[in-house]
């Protein structure tokens, strides 16, 4: 019992924050938001939730840490490219990959918008649009635009996966179910879903997203031309 005790203290005594978040993201990746608890956080790090609480004062902030630890890394990744326009399509291609990996990232930051991970993407785009030539009084709006495309849309796909794993299904099914069900939409009331069911069935996520991306992207050329 004595030495159970002396290797729980110097476990305690040894605990870092960066330990508390790794396992954390862990957890969260194999178990979703619902299998983060401080009780299984302590038993995965075989130690008492009081440590835990030295470093981390409740379930939001482990969350906003974990996500933070995540979008730093996806940040680090994307190191600035040629251009601005190469650097934001990096950024954002780093997030959409991030929160394809890690699917509650997507909405632990739109729970968490002023905070800290979120104003790490936004920093990082915003400079860019700096060095694109965008007007002072249009950077705000521009900067929410693509922010709130690289999280909706690398959130939605996260959803789209999650909702296929659990119909025990794989994405070309998935998708092709979805694509025969638009097909058989009454053609006068929905001509153009049933012309794209098609596409659905053999489009590219990352390639749809990075276009959407270049849309915005020539928006804000076009505007900055004229």
């Amino acid at each position: 019992m004595v030495k159970k005790a002396r290797n729980t203290q110097r476990r305690e005594e040894s605990l870092s924050r960066d330990q508390i978040i790794e396992t954390a993201i862990a957890l969260l990746d194999s178990g979703g938001e619902s299998g983060l608890t401080f009780r299984a956080l302590s038993e995965q790090l075989a130690t008492g939730p009081g440590a835990i609480y030295g470093h981390i004062a409740s379930k939001s902030d482990l969350l906003i840490a974990a996500s933070d630890a995540i979008v730093a890394g996806a940040m680090d990744a994307s190191v600035d490219s040629a251009t601005p326009e190469a650097t934001i399509r990096a950024v954002a291609l780093g997030m959409f990959d991030a929160i394809d990996a890690h699917p509650w990232v997507g909405s632990a930051l739109t729970r968490a918008p002023g905070k800290l991970p979120a104003v790490r993407i936004l920093e990082r785009i915003g400079q860019q649009l700096r060095a694109l030539g965008v007007p002072d009084e249009e950077q705000w709006v521009t900067v929410s635009a693509l922010l709130s495309y690289i999280l909706g849309v690398g959130g939605q796909n996260a959803a789209n996966t999650h909702l296929a794993l659990e119909q025990e299904t794989d994405r070309s099914d998935f998708l092709d179910e979805v694509a025969t069900m638009w097909s058989e939409l009454d053609p006068d009331e929905y001509p153009f879903t049933r012309s794209v069911a098609g596409q659905l069935r053999t489009h590219d996520d990352r390639v749809d997203f990075l276009a959407g991306i270049d849309l915005i992207l020539r928006g804000i050329e076009a505007e900055r031309d004229r």
